[in-house]
């Protein structure tokens, strides 16, 4: 059985919180939507029914619902509140239980939701049921060096005031992990990539209003239940400016996103050579 690393109830209430104003913040969502919705554009596939987990504010189904050949493009969230910003067919779900049909799909995609599921394991295998033979799965998620300048901080600002350091950001996935987890799900032609980004901002406080605005504050079960002083945060603040911040000032935040992709196999998808299987030596190829 999985551990139980974050809190659900926390993140769907702070979904609904930041709903209202959330596309005032959602400029990196749009980019890992770019991204994903111009991975499609490679694809001869048409998908008549994509389902998309965690769908925020209607950020990836503005480029994916009218792809030529889809006919039905269903959004869902933890958060009904996310929902009622957007429009088109929509259902309010909790991503760890899905409740659509075995083979019924013939896309299901993601953009920055995935990172709070705690069985991720059981989450893409259930993916996998849903989607039928030669269905696609696509998800963007933030990868384990986003955050790594924020999360250096906070553990020397934490040593610093009480000798230990407490858990203030999430954790991300491994890129090395990732395709494992999709072979592990039974995924066929399973890949992980991966961007780094560099975010410029004018102080920590200005990236925490980001970073709440967006609804990615810490999610973790076992976090501080305790209100944290201001003055930790000004001695974090310096702390960021002292190590990382740039001639002008400016402090750099690293974001690293890594596209998840997979396939449900069938009798006519693409395979792998067999093994021993080529008929050019690989020396004779050197020479």
């Amino acid at each position: 059985m999985s551990p139980i690393l974050f809190d659900r109830r926390l993140l769907r209430k702070r979904r609904a919180q930041a709903a209202a104003h959330f596309t005032d913040f959602d400029f990196l969502l749009r980019e890992a939507a770019a991204r994903l919705s111009d991975s499609f554009s490679y694809l001869k596939h048409t998908f008549p029914t994509i389902v998309e987990l965690g769908s925020h504010t209607g950020q990836l189904a503005e480029l994916l619902a009218h792809r030529p050949g889809t006919q039905h493009y269903i959004q869902c969230d933890i958060a009904p509140e996310m929902l009622q910003q957007t429009g088109g067919l929509r259902v309010a779900l909790d991503e760890e239980l899905l409740p659509f049909a075995e083979n019924s799909v013939d896309a299901a995609v993601s953009i920055g939701a995935l990172q709070y599921v705690n069985d991720v394991p059981g989450t893409l295998a259930q993916i996998f049921r849903i989607l039928k033979p030669d269905g696609l799965f696509m998800a963007v998620l933030p990868g384990v060096e986003t955050l790594h300048e924020l999360r250096q901080v906070f553990a020397t600002t934490d040593a610093a005031h009480s000798g230990g350091i407490s858990p203030r950001v999430s954790p991300f996935v491994d890129i090395r992990d990732a395709g494992g987890l999709l072979q592990r799900a039974g995924f066929a032609l399973p890949v992980a990539d991966r961007e780094m980004l560099t975010l410029s901002y004018e102080n920590i406080f200005t990236l925490m209003r980001d970073l709440r605005g967006g609804a990615q504050q810490l999610m973790l079960q076992q976090r501080l239940q305790h209100f944290t002083p201001r003055g930790w945060f000004q001695t974090a603040a310096q702390n960021y400016a002292t190590q990382f911040a740039d001639a002008e000032g400016r402090i750099p935040v690293t974001v690293e996103l890594v596209t998840m992709t997979g396939w449900k196999p069938a009798a006519n998808q693409q395979q792998p050579a067999k093994r021993g299987s080529g008929k050019v030596s690989f020396l004779d190829a050197l020479n």
